[in-house]
């Protein structure tokens, strides 16, 4: 069975989550940042390789390594140079990036063009799967970036 959605509510829930993140984003640089905060994010999202499990969402595994290769080592890199902490007083904030909601906004337009490619020879499905291996490989090394940065900030302090 091969679903079919319209493009048109991948743009709207795609829109959607661009606005969740970015509301989300500013909120946390007034919450102190810890271990917990910057490890929750990919291990909560971590549950979603269970998609795998259902033979539709299935990509070859080389098709897999190079999504999260791409995650990892591209589309992580404007999030990890946008994202910085300080110490203030006994606690480290992140301190926010005015690029960085510009950064998630041509993230979402080269994600939509890439989309629109990648759609053309596999299944909606299998788009979707590779698309989440490509933002999880992103939003682990973002996140391990920033646990390496306030693991230095304690280290010095």
């Amino acid at each position: 069975m091969d679903l079919q959605l319209p493009p048109s509510l991948y743009v709207l829930v795609s829109l959607f989550g661009a606005a969740v993140v970015l509301t989300w984003r500013f909120r946390e640089t007034s919450a102190p940042v810890t271990t917990r905060s910057l490890l929750i994010p990919p291990v909560a999202m971590s549950t979603g390789l269970f998609m795998f499990l259902a033979p539709q969402t299935r990509v070859p595994v080389s098709w897999a390594l190079v999504a999260l290769a791409l995650g990892a080592f591209v589309f992580s890199w404007p999030l990890a140079r946008s994202s910085k902490l300080t110490r203030e007083g006994e606690h480290f904030l992140m301190k926010r990036s005015p690029l960085f909601g510009w950064i998630l906004l041509g993230l979402l337009a080269v994600r939509f063009a890439l989309r629109s490619w990648v759609e053309a020879y596999v299944s909606q499905l299998q788009t979707g799967a590779l698309f989440f291996l490509l933002a999880f490989g992103a939003i682990v090394r973002w996140r391990v970036s920033m646990l390496l940065q306030l693991r230095r900030l304690r280290a010095a302090a």
